[in-house]
């Protein structure tokens, strides 16, 4: 199953601070065991939600807001993306992690095509299939 590691933001991260060279070296180390196991498919931090925007839609109209966003309870600071056997794997990789400090994560499965149902019609499928070997080709080239 794969499954999205969300790294919930807090203070710090909505203001810009970045980790220092001792957090980022226990999650170099980290993200080494979790790509050397197979486990990783994707990481990637994200910047303050001051520099984001918000997009509504509703009744036809587009909305759009700029950041910063309050509750920071609800923003994201990072990622990852896991291929792992089952939730109680991620929850052990997770406990190994270097976070403390009051660091909350929520780890959720990732749909995949039969989670969908017959409403995935065999040209859906077709149509997500062509669409992630291009998404491999440029990863590649």
């Amino acid at each position: 199953m794969r499954c999205m590691v969300i790294v919930k933001a807090n203070k710090d991260s909505e203001a810009g601070v970045m980790p220092n060279q001792k957090i980022l070296e226990a999650m170099g180390k980290f993200n080494e065991e979790l790509a050397k196991a197979g486990v990783m498919l994707a990481a990637e931090g994200l910047h303050p939600s001051s520099k984001g925007k918000r997009v509504k839609f509703s009744g036809g109209k587009t909305t759009v807001t700029d950041g910063p966003f309050t509750e920071t309870k609800e923003l994201i600071a990072g990622f990852w993306l896991w291929q792992v056997r089952s939730m109680d794997e991620a929850i052990e990789w997770l406990k190994r992690s270097p976070f403390d400090g009051g660091t909350e994560i929520e780890i959720r499965p990732v749909f995949e095509a039969d989670d969908f149902g017959a409403e995935f019609t065999p040209e859906l499928r077709k149509q997500e299939e062509r669409i992630r070997e291009k998404i491999i080709g440029k990863k590649a080239g």
